[in-house]
């Protein structure tokens, strides 16, 4: 009898363990569901933003906000249709215009090469700095067969200031070789051509269409990153997916003026390390403001 009750024993907790199984699944599952809708912890003081779009209704944030004392995260929900999201950035666009007029490219340059050769410098460095550096370098070397030209090491210590000297050098010899080679020395105004350069990516490519040939380039950099996942306007930190999502929201006439505003406003009040939300013209549409 002994040895029946403890094969049927064990029979039964055998029986019972999918019961079990299925119990704790359904915990689990419970608690992904509830938690779909609510923000990943964040540390005191910290600001972090998650957005997906759904369908082509518009999208739907979830903002962590930090609250007036600077203790802990307040969560606050934002959900926008896609005309609402655009008439929100209609808006902030509007008020950065008034506040910052006039906004253009920090860089200086006389013709396109100029250009394409200062913002593959300014990669990791300051407009500043690669602005004390360019006068010199653009006497040294006036045009893509001078660049093509130039001797590695020379090029190298004019532009060691900007840092990453090596690979800078490495990449406007590269990419002014193949001008000459392909564009008879010409920089092309053309997106998929500039890509094509060695060292060139999306942010330069835009860069240079926008300022120096006038087509509309929508440049993602650190500034426009930050700025934009901030003010709800995507929900990515790949540059190229946040490129196509403030395409969607920001007429194509305006994707090179976003760019400076941004920059600007990044520079002077939404700051890193401490925005300053308190004097900011934009907190009432910021879902991260701390006001």
């Amino acid at each position: 009898m002994k040895k029946t009750t403890r094969k049927s024993g064990r029979k039964e907790s055998a029986r019972k363990k999918p019961a079990a199984r299925r119990n704790v699944a359904a915990k689990k599952g419970g608690r992904r569901g509830s938690a779909a809708m609510a923000m990943k912890k964040v540390r005191p003081g910290a600001v972090g933003m998650a957005a997906k779009k759904v369908g082509s209704r518009g999208v739907i944030g979830t903002v962590a906000k930090k609250d007036g004392h600077g203790g802990g995260a307040a969560h606050a929900a934002v959900n926008e249709t896609a005309m609402s999201l655009r008439r929100r950035t209609a808006t902030i666009l509007e008020r950065l215009e008034r506040l910052y007029p006039g906004a253009k490219c920090s860089l200086d340059y006389e013709n396109p090469l100029q250009l394409l050769v200062a913002t593959i410098l300014s990669a990791q460095c300051t407009d500043v700095r690669v602005n004390q550096v360019t006068p010199a370098l653009f006497a040294r070397y006036p045009d893509a067969h001078a660049f093509a030209d130039a001797d590695t090491f020379e090029l190298e210590e004019m532009i060691r200031s900007t840092g990453f000297y090596h690979n800078k050098a490495r990449n406007l010899i590269g990419c002014a070789q193949a001008l000459v080679e392909h564009h008879g020395g010409q920089v092309p105004a053309d997106l998929d051509s500039l890509v094509a350069l060695p060292g060139i990516g999306r942010k330069t490519a835009n860069v240079v269409l926008g300022n120096a040939f006038g087509i509309p380039g929508l440049v993602v950099d650190t500034h426009v990153t930050r700025l934009a996942n901030l003010l709800c306007l995507t929900g990515q930190k790949d540059p190229n997916k946040i490129e196509t999502d403030l395409m969607e929201v920001v007429p194509r006439e305006k994707w090179t003026e976003l760019a400076h505003l941004f920059i600007q406003h990044g520079r002077e009040v939404c700051v890193a390390r401490r925005p300053r939300c308190g004097d900011c013209v934009l907190h009432d549409l910021c879902p991260s403001s701390t006001v």
